[in-house]
């Protein structure tokens, strides 16, 4: 008998795939509708997937019941809960290399919801998987830092960049982060009832992403830094500038997420290379490789 799955969010960027790759899998997908009683939809289901992620300006008012809910469908049900994790749990002074034993002691704002809600899960006694990645690339526009900034001008070879282009930051493909997530998924009864992992994904550099792009296109293409004058003053406007000035740290402070454990636990995991994930990322008429087997990404 197959398995099934809620996908909340399913219209988001991070629904979207999760729903894709469970599909794939084999499994039974339900897809939450906005109005539905959540506990209701979850009856039956073995996993939920909490793709929900409101825009940074209602974190504060939105994720906590968000949370409460979820938690109350799954012990309802009985399902385990998977949560796309991110890195603001850690903060500024977050070294350099992620593992599963770096404390969160995040105080910004969005940093501290991030804490409180996965604290939630933790205590709760809900089976939980968080898989934590750096950010998104999508193979869509979604709004997110790649599409709506660094790569928008990139055809016409400028690579717009929020920091220093000397610095690590971690990537992750969007599809490959999805099919992780139904490995896990898989796996479920055999983690722990708290489950941390991390997703490696691609660390680069502004320069190695520039780089990069410039082989998908078949151009030179130079860095230019981004000016963050038009964000501040944005504020008194557009209520989430203030919260992308708070996270302007990411570009600035060089981290890379450890795989090890999820490598373990998955060592047949395939990755996309960097180059179709870039060809389909930039919309280019250029044929994807296949995925092949995990393991570094040469530039």
């Amino acid at each position: 008998m197959s398995q099934s799955v809620l996908i909340l969010g399913a219209t988001g960027r991070m629904g979207r795939h999760t729903a894709l790759a469970f599909d794939a899998a084999g499994w039974r997908v339900r897809r939450f509708r906005r109005g539905d009683d959540l506990t209701a939809a979850a009856m039956g289901v073995d996993v939920i997937v909490n793709a929900w992620n409101p825009p940074y300006s209602k974190w504060r008012a939105e994720v906590p019941g968000q949370t409460r809910a979820v938690i109350a469908a799954a012990k309802a049900s009985g399902a385990t809960v998977i949560l796309p994790g991110n890195v603001y749990v850690y903060g500024p002074d977050m070294p350099e290399v992620i593992g599963p034993d770096v404390p969160h002691q995040a105080e910004h704002p969005l940093g501290r919801i991030r804490r409180e809600m996965e604290e939630s899960y933790r205590a709760s006694g809900v089976r939980t998987i968080v898989l934590r990645a750096g950010d998104f690339i999508d193979d869509a526009a979604s709004g997110n830092w790649f599409d709506m900034v660094i790569a928008k001008r990139v055809a016409r070879g400028v690579l717009t960049y929020p920091g220093r282009s000397d610095i690590p930051h971690a990537w992750a493909w969007l599809p490959d982060v999805a099919r992780a997530m139904v490995g896990l998924a898989e796996r479920r009864e055999s983690l722990p009832g708290f489950a941390d992992l991390a997703f490696a994904g691609t660390t680069l550099t502004g320069t190695d992403l520039a780089r990069a792009c410039a082989k998908a296109i078949g151009r030179p293409v130079r860095v230019k830094r981004m000016g963050y004058l038009p964000l501040h003053l944005a504020r008194p406007f557009w209520p989430e500038a203030k919260h992308l000035l708070e996270m302007r740290y990411l570009w600035t402070t060089p981290h890379r997420l450890d795989g090890t454990e999820l490598d373990r636990l998955l060592p047949d995991r395939q990755e996309t290379p960097l180059a179709s994930v870039l060809a389909r990322a930039l919309q280019l008429d250029i044929q994807p490789d296949h995925p092949v087997t995990r393991g570094p990404v040469a530039v």
